[in-house]
């Protein structure tokens, strides 16, 4: 029997490109598919999209939420597959990219897979030893992440107080839970990631603030972590300045 895959999207106000990513979900060359929808109640045209789309393997959630992470994590109370995705709905897969995923889960013994991706540049690879003082480890969370639904859960759910729940999870799953994975070829390319979305909007220092927290929290040295937080302050000072 197939693998079944189940694809969460988080929604709101998403009328620009919705469209757009629920039809590359909807051309996958690949059949068991479940598209989860949870829109925070839209009041533009995204729930008039959704229905224009809905179809047996579409379910749609639609009520209040407490943000983009809030939202994922009641996707994955509700999926189904065997492995699960995240599809911003801003962002959208090209053709072949849920067969090229199954691909890599039927013919390797692995947890979860990073796939490449092009954001402002082409993102591809997979390089865990980085992750203590780098979070530039990966390709994306949106378009490029899946996992073993069973294996998400185990390690638990996205932490909405964190601006970046995604970098805290991955940090869960490689150094806590030493979960396998490995990343699709540099050519394998799942998806586009369009510039503009929810972690664009992040002030900078925000960001930055929120990578100790994070780091601090799941027991690195405090020492060491402000130690990278303050090369980062000066490697990015003229960012910074101007976000001021």
């Amino acid at each position: 029997m197939s693998l079944k895959i189940s694809i969460i999207t988080p929604t709101f106000n998403s009328e620009k490109y919705l469209e757009r990513c629920i039809r590359s979900i909807q051309s996958q060359d690949y059949n068991n598919i479940e598209h989860i929808i949870i829109d925070a109640e839209s009041n533009d045209e995204t729930k008039n999209i959704i229905k224009k789309y809905q179809n047996n393997k579409t379910i749609l959630i639609s009520e209040k939420d407490d943000g983009i992470w809030d939202a994922m994590n009641k996707g994955l109370k509700i999926a189904s597959g065997d492995i699960v995705g995240f599809l911003n709905s801003d962002d959208y897969y090209y053709p072949d990219a849920i067969k090229t995923v199954v691909k890599y889960f039927n013919n390797n013994n692995i947890d979860f897979l990073f796939g490449t991706t092009q954001k402002y540049k082409l993102m591809y690879g997979y390089k865990p030893w980085k992750i203590r003082f780098s979070f530039g480890f990966y390709t994306s969370h949106s378009v490029g992440f899946f996992i073993n639904k069973e294996k998400h859960l185990k390690i638990g759910f996205y932490n909405k107080n964190y601006l970046s729940a995604d970098l805290d999870f991955f940090y869960k799953m490689i150094v806590k839970f030493k979960s396998k994975g490995i990343a699709t070829k540099k050519d394998e390319v799942l998806g586009k990631f369009q510039s503009g979305g929810f972690s664009s909007k992040v002030n900078f220092l925000d960001h930055l603030k929120d990578l100790n927290k994070i780091r601090i929290d799941n027991g690195q040295n405090v020492y060491y972590v402000n130690l990278i937080f303050f090369y980062k302050i000066i490697k990015n000072l003229k960012k910074i300045l101007k976000s001021i």
